[in-house]
């Protein structure tokens, strides 16, 4: 992390591949105290133009310190753009923008959308970073996530559609910088809001948006809002325990009709 901070500096655009984020933890001084600090502490003379991209997410059997999500720990550090995409042609997209962006990004990108098929251009092309899209539109409730969540989050609206429920899907795609006018202005329809996340529900990215709904969204609550994501314990390695741990598209589905019911 290191040697790809200093190479940065001094005008390349490294991409450093980890693993598992789990890994990035032992580089964190690297990546909090220097690589995201630098340009701001010479003002703004020196850029640190590099990607740390790792897979992050559930795999059977890794266990508690081989599927960890920590997008959640590097929110509120500030000079860290973070990258979560949710489709093979957006991974493709963001990566290429977070190279060509001027400060360190970080792309988590799980490990089961490496594996998944998709329309992907043979040429260059970018995703805007910091701009969410609509996967789905609705008017009952919103649901907003990244990364697999995503995919959950749209099969839980096929099912609640059957049952006359619309909801509608944002994907941020990115963490930081943060859409938050497509969420608020969804929001603003909906007057319920569910956010989903492939990490830890507490202090992360279900909280940042939930706090952001209570600041400038709270006029326009319904309800409160409902978070989906990882419980508050150190990830099982036993396959039945997996299924219990993680969020699916039924439990997504149950959270949001209760919370459009109530």
């Amino acid at each position: 992390m290191g040697v790809c901070t200093g190479a940065a500096m001094n005008g390349m655009r490294p991409v450093y591949m980890h693993n598992r984020p789990d890994f990035v933890l032992l580089a964190f001084n690297q990546l909090v105290t220097h690589a995201s600090k630098f340009h701001y502490m010479d003002n703004g003379q020196t850029n640190v133009p590099m990607v740390v991209w790792a897979a992050i997410g559930r795999g059977w059997g890794s266990g508690a310190q081989h599927s960890q999500a920590i997008h959640g720990m590097l929110v509120g550090v500030p000079g860290l753009k973070i990258v979560m995409p949710s489709t093979p042609y957006d991974a493709k997209g963001l990566l290429l923008s977070a190279i060509l962006d001027n400060n360190p990004v970080c792309v988590f990108e799980h490990r089961w959308l490496m594996k998944k098929d998709g329309v992907v251009p043979a040429g260059a092309y970018r995703v805007p970073l910091g701009k969410g899209i609509h996967r789905r539109l609705g008017r009952d409730i919103t649901i907003v996530g990244v990364s697999h969540a995503v995919e959950l989050a749209i099969q839980a609206a096929t099912q609640l559609a059957s049952e006359g429920i619309d909801a509608e899907v944002i994907d941020l795609r990115t963490v930081k910088p943060l859409d938050e006018d497509i969420g608020l202005e969804s929001l603003r329809k909906s007057g319920r809001l569910m956010v989903v996340d492939t990490a830890w529900m507490k202090g992360g990215l279900c909280a940042e948006i939930g706090c952001l709904a209570a600041e400038k969204g709270f006029a326009d609550l319904k309800a409160p809002v409902v978070r989906m994501g990882l419980p508050d314990v150190p990830t099982p390695a036993g396959y039945t325990l997996e299924q219990f741990y993680y969020p699916d598209a039924a439990r997504i589905a149950a959270g949001a009709r209760g919370l459009v019911r109530s």
